[in-house]
């Protein structure tokens, strides 16, 4: 027998028994994947969404029905007569994906509006030698965005606390397309534990609001927060939020993807991870969390974003995370209690501010003239002003429920008379909560 005869025959001995089983466990094909989604039904079945944008690059991800190779065409001219085509994946292979498809534009130019359009090929795999593409489908839309840079507009908008599509999520949503920012910092717990990737796809992709597009247009950046990590699918939530390319980062910082540091404008905007809101040592997690390696990584990376010109440069510096670093109450747990997190001098066993955090990176924001910090996590709204030996004022975003209590915010940031203006709206009432203006650092 010929050798690529004994090959092929050997493929479709075992195609059957090894490579479904293969790409479910690679989580690739769900059950039942081989045969399903092949015919009928729209293969794209959500529109895209920004994620992760930067001056020169930008993720745009969206959701198929079925293992779908997908592209992006882009261009400079709104009807894409220049446009350029972007696959899914790296350099040497695509990445086909049955329920999320994520392509990466780089080379872009700062402050420079884009005009795109979503599609994918439908794409049979029976094994290495049985691959074709059974039909090409195309969204008509026609998308735009704006790359960031010294020339887009300061205008940056604040969301937390959303738990999985809660009530607010709607009202969310609508005021922050009212407000018209250049992009929008997901503040942490958008999720609460997720297993699935399904279940990530409805929160990010397809979110229970009316407006599906949300994010078609306007880029988002996220701070993960601590229910980001929880569940089997959210320890890799790269499947749904992607990471920058390796290419756009440093080699030591490889692995700290969703960190990120942009200017906007006068406005540079550094996003850090605090992490989970309990110890790695408590026995809840098995030992199957390394934050506290984490947090001292990115300590690193910020040392460096903040020597950067374009972010050292910036008359305004702001911070996002999820965790606040500042708590003046005496009985909030700083979440450095070991192993467990118990204290009774504490009301809660988990962490209500992150004092580790706040030592490793407090230093080097006092240093780099940070004038605010953005947290969540509280689930209610508080303000702290600047204090000796904190420089920097921290703004606590609301919670998740339309109520009054813990009522949603949308934080808006952006210049007015040459100071960085903050308003926080109160998406319950309707109202601006409070406004609060800064100055120019140094």
């Amino acid at each position: 027998m010929k050798r690529r005869n004994f090959i092929k025959g050997s493929a479709a001995a075992v195609v059957a028994a090894s490579t479904g089983n293969l790409l479910k466990a690679m989580d690739i094909l769900p059950d039942g994947m081989e045969e399903a989604g092949e015919e009928g039904g729209p293969l794209i079945v959500s529109a895209p969404m920004l994620q992760n944008f930067a001056e020169t690059s930008v993720g745009v991800a969206f959701a198929v029905s079925a293992l779908a190779n997908g592209y992006v065409l882009y261009g400079e001219r709104p009807d894409l007569s220049d446009a350029r085509k972007v696959l899914c994946g790296g350099y040497r292979l695509t990445e086909p994906r049955d329920r999320v498809v994520q392509v990466r534009l780089t080379g872009l130019k700062p402050s420079t509006t884009y005009y795109y359009r979503i599609g994918a090929d439908r794409i049979h795999y029976g094994g290495g030698y049985d691959m074709k593409v059974l039909g090409t489908e195309e969204q008509p839309e026609i998308y735009h965005f704006m790359t960031a840079g010294k020339g887009t507009a300061a205008r940056f908008c604040v969301i937390n606390d959303t738990h999985n599509n809660g009530t607010s999520i709607p009202s969310v949503f609508e005021k922050v397309h009212a407000l018209a920012p250049s992009c929008v910092i997901w503040n942490g717990d958008a999720s609460n534990t997720e297993e699935t990737v399904e279940h990530q796809v409805r929160i990010f992709l397809d979110p229970k609001t009316p407006r599906k597009d949300y994010a078609a247009s306007t880029p988002y950046l996220l701070c993960p927060g601590n229910h980001d990590q929880r569940g089997w699918a959210n320890r890799h939530l790269e499947q749904v939020w992607m990471f920058r390319q390796n290419e756009e980062r440093a080699p030591r910082d490889w692995d700290l993807g969703r960190n990120f540091a942009v200017r906007l404008g006068d406005i540079a905007l550094v996003g850090l991870d605090t992490g989970e809101d309990k110890q790695d040592t408590n026995p809840i997690f098995a030992g199957l969390f390394n934050n506290a390696a984490y947090r001292e990584a990115q300590t690193l990376w910020l040392r460096d974003v903040l020597r950067r010109k374009d972010i050292a440069r910036a008359p305004f510096l702001v911070v996002f995370c999820h965790i606040p670093l500042f708590d003046s109450r005496p009985d909030s747990n700083p979440g450095d209690i070991v192993p467990d997190d118990k204290d009774p001098r504490y009301r809660t066993d988990y962490a209500a501010w992150q004092r580790t955090c706040a030592r490793l990176w407090g230093p080097l924001l006092e240093k780099a003239g940070c004038q605010v910090v953005i947290t969540g996590h509280q689930h209610r709204y508080r303000y702290d002003a600047s204090e000796p030996g904190r420089s920097w004022a921290q703004i606590v975003g609301g919670g998740p429920k339309m109520e009054e209590r813990g009522f949603p915010t949308v934080i808006e940031g952006d210049i007015e008379a040459g100071l960085l203006r903050i308003r926080v709206h109160n998406i319950l009432t309707g109202t601006v909560q409070d406004t609060f203006t800064f100055k120019k650092r140094r």
